[in-house]
């Protein structure tokens, strides 16, 4: 018997990013919308947790007990005195270390799945405080569709969703440590005064509304300007897409992948063509949002 899960990838349509906290973290309006680039996490009973992992990027996955994966098994079998003794199998579909929560995905849907096989009977609620536990990110990866997310972006108010918006990803050679980049972001505004993190009105109306338009003129990443001082390289890929139609660009989360918001599939099927002629990027992928979130095949 085996259990497999679908999680989607997620853009940061909004980080808005306030000072750094007493315990080293940084309070954030996270505005969430998940796309449809997924990876599949398949459990099997196994003799002990194993963690196994193809596609892109695969050789820069861990399969250790750090793999969020592994945690996630281990944290809810803990919960409920079960041995972890399962393969895990990623299927990776997610730019690994791209600003994109392939890892969180990846814990999310462990978690799913394994609760799924082992018949558990967590409550949502029991699962999204594993998922916490996991890290910021990964509630979103459980829960899907769009949401904001504050505190540290785990606490999650779901929000609704008007219509279909077009992306394009550039994924870039190499990763960005989200770490560096949070530490980057307080070095450039170390002295000024940060104000608190709060969700754009104009931004959340626009996904109600399905008005890409809208959406387009509201995107912010407030951790952008350390990504580009990290990788200055990205501002060549950024300007490519918008010269090449896009209605929007920005980085995904603390990057490097860039994010390029599209007036329809056509657009975004030009703006992807634009970009790997460019020579800027390592591929684009196309993606359509909202997706759900994890979800059982």
């Amino acid at each position: 018997m085996s259990v497999t899960v679908r999680v989607p990838a997620k853009v940061n349509v909004q980080l808005a990013v306030g000072g750094v906290r007493e315990d080293g973290y940084h309070d954030l309006a996270n505005v969430f919308l998940a796309v449809g680039l997924y990876d599949e996490i398949t459990v099997t009973p196994a003799e002990t947790l194993t963690v196994t992992c193809t596609g892109p990027g695969a050789d820069q996955v861990p399969l250790d007990r750090t793999n969020l994966a592994a945690r996630a098994a281990g944290l809810l079998a803990a919960r409920y005195g079960i041995d972890p003794a399962v393969h895990l199998h990623i299927d990776k579909d997610i730019p690994v270390a791209g600003g994109m929560a392939g890892g969180s995905a990846d814990g999310a849907g462990a978690l799913l799945a394994c609760d799924a096989l082992w018949s558990t009977g967590a409550s949502r609620e029991e699962l999204l405080g594993i998922c916490a536990e996991l890290g910021s990110d990964v509630p979103f990866s459980l829960v899907g569709g769009a949401a904001l997310g504050t505190g540290r972006g785990e606490r999650l108010t779901e929000l609704p969703v008007g219509g279909a918006f077009h992306w394009v990803f550039a994924v870039a050679d190499g990763g960005l440590s989200t770490p560096a980049v949070y530490r980057e972001f307080d070095r450039l505004n170390e002295g000024a005064d940060v104000p608190p993190p709060v969700a754009s009105p104009l931004l959340v109306d626009a996904l109600r509304t399905g008005d890409a338009g809208a959406l387009a003129g509201a995107l912010v990443n407030d951790l952008q300007p350390a990504a580009l001082s990290l990788r200055p390289s990205l501002a060549d890929t950024l300007r490519t897409g918008t010269d090449a139609g896009a209605l929007a660009a920005l980085v995904s989360g603390s990057g490097p992948t860039t994010a390029f918001l599209a007036k329809d599939a056509d657009a975004a099927a030009q703006i992807s063509e634009a970009l790997i002629a460019s020579g800027t990027c390592r591929t684009a992928r196309l993606a359509e949002a909202p997706a759900r979130g994890a979800t059982i095949l």
